[in-house]
């Protein structure tokens, strides 16, 4: 038996497996920060439209999500055990429990408009945001299949391409943008609407370039033969893992959503500054993501080779990366805030100045919780790794739903602390997730794992 991996040695492996994945993330998250800085450029009624919009459409693709980060640990625990077939198996059925979530998610981006109508919001914004919707919402079934692919892809450490591929995808997005949110080249002008289309045409390329790749790369696996013919037991699991798993991200992107909300019932200029500090701030969580991705395969392998003492090193070596990471962060945060807010802003926009003084407010609250919400992301990367699931589902809804949206809505309407109030509620909530989710890991996973 060799010797125990060293906490140097797994700090290596997770960046080598991890840093692709961060590149991963944050290129698709640039799709979003571009679709926001050039919308901004062009109207900040566009802007207010698109984080409306976007709210709706993130919340409904990350709760479908889950199925493909339930791939994930199933791949990789299949993979430490060379079963090829349980490889096929879950990630085919993780494609079709996907796909099955995107379609009976369209209703709600067909009939946008009396939905958000409902939600009291002002009416030119909903509208905006409805037609963004009736256009983007087809691109959540490419979307969701994508995430598949990339957690297949993922577990078995083939994270290069994930990587090279979103960022293809991120800079095509930006081209066809600029060509058709502003009538640029000889294209229509056509805003948001747009925007939209960009990113259905980038999401379906990507899932084209990936289910490609997988044929060239990984032909013993036979992902796509007699793609029709169902495998209820393997169904069965990647529901039983993977729903609780988007109800868990549900919980904690609904927190964010109820939040966009709220900042809506305050002005259009409110929203609009909201939507740039949660886009800056999402893109610095895209580095937990991919930490906590990495986490996720490292504790599946770990599990399927009975590496107990590999499995504690590891996952101290993953939470102390992402701390370093998340101070980082809060310095830029505290430092240098205006400059950030003011990239996604048209100096001469007569709406700047009333959008950066609010968004300069919301940055300094953003680096309130960025320890705690990249010590929760971990956490629950972890805990999947461990395909425990259905009590971080509960910890998520109690801390996000039972503290998280209370907290917001009362600091912010009824102590009439505005904007600042709503996401200290945030913080508070992200806080007793990362606070239970990681003592969750630590005191019960490990030990059930084995």
């Amino acid at each position: 038996m060799g010797h125990p991996v060293t906490y140097r040695e797994h700090a290596r492996s997770v960046l080598i497996l991890g840093l692709p994945l961060i590149g991963g993330n944050v290129a698709q998250y640039a799709v979003t920060l571009t679709d926001t800085l050039m919308l901004g450029w062009y109207d900040v009624g566009a802007l207010a439209g698109n984080v409306l919009g976007g709210m709706v459409f993130f919340v409904l693709f990350i709760f479908g999500a889950g199925f493909a980060l339930a791939v994930m640990p199933a791949v990789a625990s299949a993979e430490a055990e060379g079963n090829t077939v349980q490889v096929r198996r879950v990630t085919r059925m993780g494609l079709w429990a996907s796909l099955g979530f995107g379609l009976a998610a369209m209703p709600i981006f067909i009939f946008a408009r009396p939905i958000l109508g409902m939600m009291g919001q002002e009416a030119d914004v909903a509208e905006l945001a409805a037609q963004y919707l009736n256009i983007a919402g087809w691109g959540i079934l490419p979307a969701l299949a994508g995430m598949v692919l990339k957690s297949y892809l993922s577990a078995r450490e083939y994270t290069g391409i994930v990587l090279w591929g979103t960022v293809v995808a991120a800079l095509a997005n930006v081209v066809v943008n600029y060509a058709l949110i502003f009538g640029n080249w000889g294209a229509p002008e056509l805003g948001i609407r747009g925007a939209a289309i960009a990113s259905v045409v980038v999401q379906t390329v990507l899932l084209v370039a990936l289910m490609g790749y997988i044929l060239i790369r990984a032909p013993e696996h036979t992902l796509f033969r007699r793609f029709w013919r169902p495998d209820w037991e393997a169904l069965g699991q990647v529901v039983r893992v993977g729903l609780p798993i988007g109800l868990t991200l549900l919980a904690e992107v609904s927190l964010f959503a109820a939040s966009s909300v709220m900042m809506g019932w305050l002005g259009k200029v409110p929203l609009a500054a909201h939507g740039i500090a949660l886009n800056i701030s999402s893109l610095v969580f895209m580095v937990h993501l991919g930490l906590s991705s990495a986490a996720t395969v490292r504790v599946g392998r770990a599990i399927g080779r009975r590496d107990y003492e590999g499995l504690r090193r590891g996952a101290i070596v993953v939470l102390a990366l992402s701390m370093v990471a998340a101070l980082i962060s809060v310095v830029l945060f505290l430092t240098v805030p205006g400059p950030m807010v003011g990239l996604f802003l048209d100096p001469n926009d007569p709406q700047r100045e009333a959008v950066l003084a609010i968004g300069v407010i919301l940055m300094a609250a953003a680096a309130l919780f960025q320890l705690v919400d990249a010590a929760q992301v971990m956490a629950l990367g972890l805990l999947r790794g461990a395909q425990d699931t259905k009590v971080p589902m509960l910890i998520a809804v109690l801390a996000y739903w039972v503290v998280g949206v209370p907290a917001s809505y009362g600091l912010g309407f009824v102590l009439d602390f505005g904007g600042v109030g709503i996401w200290l509620g945030l913080a508070l909530g992200l806080a007793v997730a990362a606070g239970l989710l990681t003592w969750r890991f630590f005191a019960v996973s490990m030990a059930r794992a084995f």
